[in-house]
């Protein structure tokens, strides 16, 4: 990881951790090429964890957004779920 992405992550959790009480509902959107196998992976994360999970085709469809509302533990557990999603090809995070 690079220093960048590991500064982000660090604001991030010390904005969750002062922001939220834990645990949380937590709202994860995600940008994915329009792929099946892409968009599944994204969702298949959050499947045993009874997260409520929305996908709207872009208007080309090259792009799926992928909305997912979860009760999330605590700030490392948010962190976590991003990097473990960082390794699908071409998702973006927001």
């Amino acid at each position: 990881m690079d220093k960048k992405t590991e500064d982000f992550y660090i604001r991030l959790k010390e904005e969750l951790a002062n922001n939220s009480i834990w645990p949380s509902e937590y709202l994860f959107k995600f940008i994915v090429p329009s792929d099946a196998t892409k968009v599944e992976t994204v969702e298949n994360a959050f499947n045993t964890m009874g997260a409520v999970i929305n996908t709207t085709q872009s208007k080309t469809g090259k792009y799926t957004s992928v909305s997912i509302s979860v009760q999330m533990k605590n700030p490392q557990a948010v962190i976590d779920k991003y990097q473990e999603l960082a390794v699908v090809e071409g998702i973006i995070s927001l």
